[in-house]
């Protein structure tokens, strides 16, 4: 089903695995013209263009952009009882890994008198994105929105798209989700025209501007986030997901399949990549595969991922070569489902999540883990990383210096302004110390 890559007898450079790593061919750009006209609109006309993108994009048109207070609670109160525990479990847990994310502030003493103090503020306002596409994502709401909450973030806002099925409301299990959480601002709307009124604000409807923004989304999702970067922050430009499995010859082809095909079925444009020193184990994975993606719900959405120029079966020669490929690639999930996983994991440079043995599937991290599922993908993961608490919050250093630790500095900080030729930077300091 999925193509055969074969290195094992080669010794590929880094630069040449980079160009060897599948890859499908997403390009931000070519979405850059249709979501700057969208965002424009909003500038422009506020609320009505909102309303029109809605209608016109999502198919339906909403009652209100602002959901009640009052819908909230009540989809909250309309939960299935085990979404319900499921989505309290989470919070708990993607809670406890997130505190765990928390710098902690420092005072350096430079010299008796001269300290550095280093402090994490958190962002004032964060505008949160929670897709709503080929599924529904209240597990994007936990993840974006604790972290957040954990870093101290004052101001939250969500937006999700208008559903047709609930009459341009937000899907009901999603507000359910934020009303779990304490949210109380969320947005029916979706797309580049979202993250326009993120960033902008609207007047109109008193939506402020925010100050990050962060979630997943579709290509124009991703260059809208470009494009108002510098405006307000973002997270990352999020693509299609991706899996990627080291494995050998003890890995079991029927849960390296169900692993491979639990991300497929998120997109025709996700990755599926399987890189392992076993060409048994490659076949075997493959006729499941095959077996398997006829039977799924969304088997043809998996068989298209699948077969697509993204996905592949690698060979390599031995497990240091399956972690140089990895580190390559970067991709968003690594799973190793090796004799020994954490050896391998100590070759492992460049991954947003890493899930070790056969018993910790990427879904688990899906959902229920307590790590989040926001993460890198494209190969971002090779200088970037998932969200977390760390997201929210900003470096500060605060420089106190007494009298005479200013004025042990004061000749050689002279020497260097005029180094410099900047004497006024000097000149501040000396000022300070009249004859």
């Amino acid at each position: 089903m999925m193509q055969t890559i074969d290195l094992r007898d080669l010794q590929p450079s880094r630069a040449e695995l980079a160009r060897l790593v599948p890859r499908a061919v997403t390009d931000v750009s070519v979405a850059s013209a249709v979501s700057a006209d969208l965002i424009r609109e909003v500038r422009e006309r506020g609320e009505d263009a909102l309303y029109d993108q809605a209608e016109r994009l999502d198919g339906v048109r909403p009652k209100h952009i602002r959901v009640h207070s009052d819908e909230i609670a009540r989809a909250m109160a309309a939960l299935d009882p085990l979404v319900r525990e499921a989505l309290e479990e989470a919070i708990a847990r993607v809670k406890v890994a997130s505190a765990a994310q928390l710098p902690i502030g420092t005072v350096s003493t430079i010299a008796p008198g001269a300290e550095i103090i280093q402090r994490w503020q958190p962002i004032a306002r964060v505008g949160l994105y929670v897709p709503g596409g080929k599924a529904v994502y209240p597990s994007s709401v936990v993840m974006n929105v604790v972290p957040a909450q954990v870093a101290g973030v004052a101001s939250i806002a969500v937006a999700s798209p208008p559903q047709k099925e609930f009459g341009g409301a937000v899907h009901p299990t999603i507000l359910g989700a934020a009303g779990l959480l304490g949210i109380d601002e969320v947005y029916a709307m979706g797309g580049a025209g979202a993250i326009g009124a993120f960033a902008y604000g609207v007047d109109g409807m008193s939506l402020d501007p925010v100050q990050l923004i962060t979630g997943p989304g579709n290509v124009y999702v991703a260059a809208a986030k470009r494009l108002v970067r510098g405006v307000t922050g973002i997270d990352s430009e999020a693509g299609p997901t991706e899996i990627l499995v080291i494995a050998d010859d003890t890995a079991d082809a029927r849960l390296v399949a169900a692993d491979l095909i639990s991300q497929a079925e998120h997109d025709e444009l996700a990755a599926a990549v399987l890189v392992t020193t076993s060409e048994r184990l490659a076949a075997e994975v493959d006729a499941e595969l095959t077996r398997v993606s006829s039977t799924t719900r969304h088997g043809d959405r998996v068989r298209e991922a699948l077969r697509g120029q993204q996905s592949a079966l690698v060979l390599v020669s031995d497990l240091t070569a399956a972690a140089a490929f990895s580190n390559a690639y970067g991709p968003e999930h690594l799973e190793i489902q090796t004799a020994e996983p954490g050896a391998v994991l100590d070759l492992i440079e460049s991954a947003g999540a890493i899930f070790l043995g056969e018993n910790s599937p990427v879904s688990l991290g899906d959902y229920l883990a307590g790590s989040n599922h926001v993460l890198p993908t494209g190969g971002q993961s090779r200088f970037a990383s998932g969200l977390g608490a760390y997201t929210f919050l900003r470096p500060q250093q605060v420089i106190r210096y007494s009298r005479d630790a200013l004025r042990d500095v004061e000749e050689r900080l002279v020497a260097l302004s005029r180094a410099e030729d900047l004497p006024a930077h000097g000149e501040a300091v000396t000022a300070r110390f009249p004859a």
